[in-house]
């Protein structure tokens, strides 16, 4: 599961997208939860953790932090990443 959401994130810093940000969150948590409750715990450390230091060091604050977290329970619980998937994102993604 780790691995799934490493490789969100590389994509997502490879693709430099405005506004996808939230797809990258739902679809790492959504690859890491299909590999089993182990996955889906590893992604739910994984993207407590990298919360809270975006909430505590990056000073994005409380709503992105929110919605940020939002997507990532969607994804694990599940859900279709692409409900995040912004307009233009390119298909390789």
């Amino acid at each position: 599961g780790a691995w799934d959401m490493i490789r969100a994130y590389k994509d997502m810093r490879e693709a430099n997208y405005i506004g996808a940000d939230k797809y990258f969150h739902a679809r790492g948590n959504y690859d890491a939860a299909q590999r089993g409750p182990g996955g889906a715990w590893a992604a739910k450390v994984l993207s407590d953790a990298r919360e809270l230091w975006q909430s505590d060091v990056s000073g994005r604050g409380a709503e992105d932090t929110r919605a940020d977290q939002e997507a990532n329970a969607w994804g694990r619980s599940g859900g279709d990443p692409n409900r995040y998937r912004p307009p233009g994102l390119p298909s390789k993604y």
